[in-house]
């Protein structure tokens, strides 16, 4: 393991193929800073399932620390989960005390090197998502405006936004998302049309078939 995440050839696979022989067992977690409107500076933790590209969670401290991150990877991660793996970073949150607590929820910690931002590229890449959908555009005022934004940029994320690394496909589909069968499939059938809703004030927008009215 410590070659690959050095990035020493061993001669059967690299980091990124291990990554994508596993990736339906890893979870990775990272941090960004956000400054609010009064130049008070915050922090988001974002946990991503890698298979499905799903985000587990997202939440806002002023003072991040591993013991505030324990419970936060405990809320995202059900004691029943078949995860192997938990990616993240080498910087002073991630103290021994919390690898620690992530052993004891039977996953293996994988710290990546320092100075190394392709070893955790996953949350390398919706972190960046993240600022440019959303938190380029919109200046925070508190921390609980925040976490109102992120709670509904996480839903599009999931369930409204399509990602092309899938299929393209979205990472939680909703309950009763409609599938046509057809025989060209960048078609649209008769009865339908394309409908679209905006999201975060119209930053960005999610599409979906519906009914043409009668």
């Amino acid at each position: 393991m410590l070659h690959y995440l050095r990035g020493q050839p061993r001669g059967d696979q690299r980091w990124s193929t291990f990554v994508a022989n596993h990736a339906k067992v890893i979870v990775a977690c990272d941090f960004l800073k956000v400054v609010t409107a009064t130049f008070k500076c915050l922090y988001v933790l974002v946990i991503k399932k890698l298979g499905t590209r799903k985000l587990l969670h997202i939440h806002v401290t002023d003072h991040p620390t591993s013991t505030w991150t324990q419970p936060q990877l405990r809320e995202a991660i059900p004691s029943d989960h078949d995860y192997r793996f938990l990616i993240h970073d080498r910087d002073g949150i991630s103290s021994a005390q919390l690898d620690q607590s992530i052993s004891h929820m039977d996953l293996r910690v994988l710290r990546a090197p320092y100075q190394s931002p392709k070893a955790n590229s996953f949350c390398e890449r919706v972190i960046g998502t993240l600022r440019w959908e959303c938190l380029d555009f919109l200046i925070p005022l508190t921390e609980n405006l925040l976490c109102r934004l992120l709670k509904t940029w996480l839903a599009h994320y999931n369930q409204g936004r399509p990602h092309p690394s899938i299929g393209p496909g979205i990472p939680d589909p909703p309950v009763g998302l409609p599938v046509t069968r057809q025989e060209h499939r960048h078609r649209i059938p008769g009865h339908l049309q394309a409908g679209s809703h905006p999201v975060l004030g119209g930053l960005p927008h999610e599409y979906e078939l519906e009914t043409k009215a009668a």
